[in-house]
């Protein structure tokens, strides 16, 4: 039987955060552009693909980076990474270092030369995309991201797995099954439940007053989910300590509001199947030229099978 088609499907956002942070922002174009974050998502990409010989590359993106029905269910969602929480809700936009802004739709310019379809989806952000064509994708899934809340898709199953980049690209975990549970005591089905008691400030989830990672770990060893454990909050009978009981009933709108938060959409309607398009070469070498992306150019078109004779 064939073996099914791997797909490589990226953070986007995710990676050139990381790009711009990691790579010296003394690259820049002749005009004086910086290019450190587009020359660093090239050479994520060449590495990844490198590593994991992906069939299909698909760049997965945040036309919402903080839809609206997450703000209604749960205010302090991503709040902290308003560039002005005064402003309306229509023109709130992301803070975003100076030097990246102008980056960005270079960096989505040079994936569609490429070949590497770009993806995103109305009022949605890119966990949703990454999280449908986990379920949709007939083949094995690498997801590629910084963002622990993505453990929730591992599968081994499937196989779901998720290239966590928080000790970089070079150096990624490669999370399944195992990985998470030798990681936090949980299953990888259970990590939205476990980050929803456990809280996480990157996000603006509070969690659960006086219930941290240890004691999260241990509910969810005896109870399916945290619907479950504060259910078990409200039963006099349970086991619960008085002070995680009382703290879980006090929470208990918190957590019914930030379990759909945090569970990223199983089922976005309308996407696209992911598929390569043929590069445009010669476009993408005269871009390359144009914004001085030098080695990370050749890189990355050895990586994807279009090795050039430069």
């Amino acid at each position: 039987m064939p073996s099914r088609p791997r797909l490589l499907a990226l953070d986007t956002a995710s990676l050139y955060f990381r790009a711009f942070y990691g790579v010296p922002d003394s690259l820049k174009a002749p005009d004086g552009t910086p290019v450190n974050a587009v020359r660093g998502l090239l050479d994520f990409v060449a590495t990844l693909a490198d590593a994991h010989s992906p069939d299909v590359v698909v760049a997965c993106w945040d036309d919402a980076w903080r839809p609206q029905w997450r703000v209604d269910l749960l205010p302090t969602y991503k709040t902290h990474r308003l560039a002005d929480p005064e402003a309306p809700a229509s023109e709130q936009a992301e803070e975003s270092p100076e030097g990246l802004a102008p980056q960005v739709p270079l960096i989505r310019e040079a994936l569609g030369l490429l070949g590497i379809p770009v993806v995103g989806a109305p009022d949605a952000e890119a966990d949703d995309v990454l999280g449908t064509y986990a379920v949709s994708w007939d083949g094995p899934v690498d997801v590629v991201t910084g963002d622990r809340d993505l453990f929730q898709l591992v599968d081994d199953a499937k196989p779901v797995r998720v290239l966590y980049t928080a000790r970089g690209v070079r150096q990624h975990d490669v999370v399944d099954e195992a990985w998470v549970r030798d990681k936090y005591g949980i299953e990888a089905a259970q990590y939205v439940d476990y980050a929803v008691m456990r809280g996480d400030a990157s996000d603006g989830l509070p969690g659960v007053a006086g219930i941290g990672e240890k004691t999260a770990a241990t509910l969810l060893g005896t109870y399916p989910d945290v619907l479950a454990i504060a259910q078990a909050a409200h039963d006099d009978g349970s086991t619960l300590k008085p002070r995680v009981r009382q703290s879980l009933r006090d929470s208990l709108a918190y957590i019914t509001a930030a379990v759909e938060v945090v569970t990223v959409k199983p089922d976005l309607p309308n996407l696209p199947q992911p598929a390569m398009a043929p590069p445009d070469l010669d476009g993408f070498a005269t871009f390359a030229e144009r914004w001085n992306l030098g080695g990370s150019a050749q890189r990355v078109l050895t990586a994807l099978g279009h090795p050039t004779d430069d």
